[in-house]
This record gives structure tokens, C-alpha cells and sequence, in this order.
């Protein structure tokens, strides 16, 4: 990318589709390390059996129970995915991750920001919860910025964390 990744133009956010296997696929493969430092490794299950999962979140976000994208540069490449998941009343749970490539410029600030101004415009959602590690203060710093607040600590495979929460009104 040659603009900062949190300008207009720079990225698009796109619904999950079947075409996108292959790209995202690469994606995680190139910055399964790099996730790893922060987040909970997906073992190696999740790479032999992509197909099959992808697959099955297809299937899940055509119930509505879950939306997932992906963060498509200009150029074409996968920067990022966010997700909503678990949606139920109003409310779906937050989880996003920018690759290492795209890291530190405002990318998942951005896109949080937009996937919140889907939520509501798109999904008609009224709320939003999400959960990072304490030993991911880049998480907390993009989730604060985009209006989530501290409302509970969670354990996540093991590790402490914080569990955030934003209220979404037709205005977000």
C-alpha cells in the first residue's frame, strides 16, 4: 500500500464469498507466526481442513448467524479480515485481524470503524461486544478508539483478557 491504510481508496471491505479461499488461505499461512504473538494459534487442523471450514462459514453467514469479510487492498491483496459472529437480538460478538503487512498504519481502526457503521446500516444491529488478551494493547487501542468500552475480564485459552462493548445507534 502507498497511502496510509486508514485513507479512503486504499481497501475495500468485501462479504466472505467462495472465490476468496485461496487468497485467504495465503493470508493466514503468511501471518499465522505473526497472529500467534497476540492471539491464540488456530492450529494445524485449521490449515489442512481450510476448505472444509470455509466451506461451512459460507454456509453460516447465508443463515445470518455470523458475517465475515475480508480487508481487499487496491491492489488486490488480503490485509484483513473482521467478522461479526454469533449475531442474536440486536447483538454479535467483534473479531477482526490485520495482517502483519498492513499492521500499525490505522488499517483495523478503520475497518472496526466501518464494520461498525455496517452493523448498523447493513445489519440492523443495536450492539457489539468484543474480546482481546491484556497482552495485546494494539487490540485494546483500535477497540477504544472506535467507542467500545471495558465491561468485563474474560479468560481466553487461558490468557486474561478484557471483554469490550459498544452500543450502536443509527447515527454510528
Amino acid at each position: 500500500m502507498n497511502a496510509p491504510a486508514d485513507q479512503p481508496g486504499t481497501w475495500n471491505l468485501e462479504p466472505l464469498r467462495a472465490d476468496h479461499a485461496p487468497a485467504l488461505l495465503a493470508f493466514e499461512q503468511e501471518n499465522r507466526a505473526y497472529f500467534a504473538r497476540a492471539i491464540p494459534d488456530r492450529g494445524d487442523a485449521y490449515f489442512t481442513e481450510f476448505t472444509t471450514r470455509h466451506h461451512a462459514l459460507l454456509a453460516e453467514q447465508d443463515t445470518g448467524l455470523s458475517r465475515f469479510h475480508l480487508v481487499i487492498t487496491h491492489e488486490g491483496a488480503v490485509a484483513g479480515r473482521v467478522n461479526l459472529l454469533d449475531i442474536e437480538d440486536g447483538s454479535a460478538e467483534l473479531g477482526y485481524r490485520i495482517g502483519e503487512r498492513a499492521a500499525g498504519r490505522g488499517l483495523a481502526t478503520a475497518v472496526v470503524a466501518e464494520i461498525c457503521r455496517l452493523a448498523t446500516t447493513a445489519y440492523g444491529l443495536t450492539r457489539l461486544t468484543a474480546v482481546t488478551t491484556l497482552d495485546n494493547p494494539a487490540s485494546m487501542t483500535v477497540l477504544t478508539r472506535n467507542g467500545f468500552t471495558q465491561v468485563a475480564p474474560p479468560t481466553i485459552d487461558g490468557r486474561p483478557g478484557i471483554r469490550y462493548e459498544r452500543p450502536l445507534t443509527p447515527a454510528t
